[in-house]
């Protein structure tokens, strides 16, 4: 074995260590000649070997950092805990997500919860027993208190990097996040719905996690900026078992129930999420009601359902693959050390035929 090999060897066992350690900062070339008693070619060559395995690159000016990528390769897991792996936004995340990750040098593994607070809370301690290098997480009923943060905690303190994706929890405030604007988004529907002559605007959100809480506060904060309201009375709240009904059993009983109770005089809705304005444009027209003739419908995500309901549903969008690929490139930026923050991500409308001038 050559002497810039066999330093490889060293510094390879050194990278592996610090990783644990969250350091991912090599010695300068000159410290490493001091420390090893070597030339500063058999630096060189042994960090240039370094390079060509993946394990280090260089920065301009900052010298030679660890890639993230441990070196043995059965310890580069990802896990992404999510609420579903199948159903409406989630595989085309998933794979942007797997598909960066991969390209990086990472294997990743898919957790479902079902929004479950329970099977959160089995996964992560089974994740405990096998840390992995990362975990991406979806927040589980994030509008309400977690019982699992010390689980998360735990995580944290065997060298697991964790990042939130959609939503955190207050009980973990310090974690990165990678999230919509909801605010934002709430605030530009209904100012949309405003320059369309709309004063009377109600809308449909989910009580149990974040997002939903968000997007009604930017509707209705716009509203106020405008003078308007948004009455409690035409605000109807759903939850986890309502989409879950939704889902298996097309049990539309919440919607109609909104329909009758909270739509009325009403000219438009700010829906949750395409989903839910897909299964409510279906529940309106059994009653009638034409959309956009009678009323119009607005909702979040830009997804397939959005192209497939009766009427296509003008909603918002991010850019393509953004939320993915800026998840997985935020977790890799982590494993490396360097600086990272959360992030809301804006959206755009993309308007279709699901709204329009209001009705006198």
């Amino acid at each position: 074995m050559t002497k810039y090999e066999a330093l490889s060897k060293k510094l390879t066992e050194m990278i592996a260590e610090n990783l644990k350690k969250g350091i991912t900062a090599l010695p300068t070339e000159e410290e490493l000649t001091r420390q090893y008693h070597v030339s500063r070619q058999t630096v060189r060559a042994a960090l240039s070997l370094l390079k060509s395995k993946g394990l280090i690159e260089s920065r301009q000016g900052s010298g030679s950092y660890a890639t993230g990528l441990s070196p043995e390769p059965d310890q580069n897991r990802i896990v992404i805990l999510v609420s579903s792996s199948h159903e409406y936004i989630y595989p085309q995340l998933l794979a942007d997500i797997r598909q960066v990750l991969s390209e990086k040098g990472y294997h990743s593994e898919i957790l479902t919860t079902q929004n479950d607070t329970g099977a959160e809370r089995k996964h992560l301690l089974s994740l405990i027993e096998n840390p992995p290098r990362g975990l991406i997480a979806e927040g589980v009923k994030s509008a309400l208190p977690t019982p699992n943060a010390d689980l998360y905690e735990k995580l944290k303190s065997v060298g697991t990097r964790l990042l939130f994706l959609h939503s955190g929890y207050n009980a973990l405030p310090e974690e990165i996040c990678v999230k919509d604007d909801n605010y934002y988004g709430g605030y530009l529907l209904a100012n949309h719905l405003t320059q369309l002559g709309h004063t009377r605007i109600a809308g449909l959100f989910k009580i149990d996690d974040a997002q939903g809480p968000e997007r009604y506060l930017g509707a209705a904060c716009c509203l106020r900026d405008l003078g308007l309201e948004l009455y409690d009375r035409h605000i109807g709240w759903f939850q986890t078992r309502d989409v879950e009904a939704l889902e298996k059993k097309q049990d539309t009983r919440f919607l109609a129930s909104f329909a009758k109770e909270q739509l009325s005089g009403c000219t438009a809705v700010i829906c949750y999420n395409d989903e839910t304005a897909y299964w409510l444009v279906k529940e309106l027209s059994y009653a009638d009601i034409q959309v956009p003739r009678d009323i119009s419908v607005v909702c979040f995500d830009n997804s397939y359902l959005s192209n497939l309901s009766k009427v296509r549903l003008t909603t918002l969008s991010h850019k393509p693959h953004e939320m993915g690929e800026i998840a997985a490139d935020t977790m890799i930026r982590l494993l490396q050390g360097i600086l990272s923050v959360s992030q809301e991500l804006p959206w755009e409308l993309v308007k279709k035929e699901s709204d329009g001038p209001a009705r006198s």
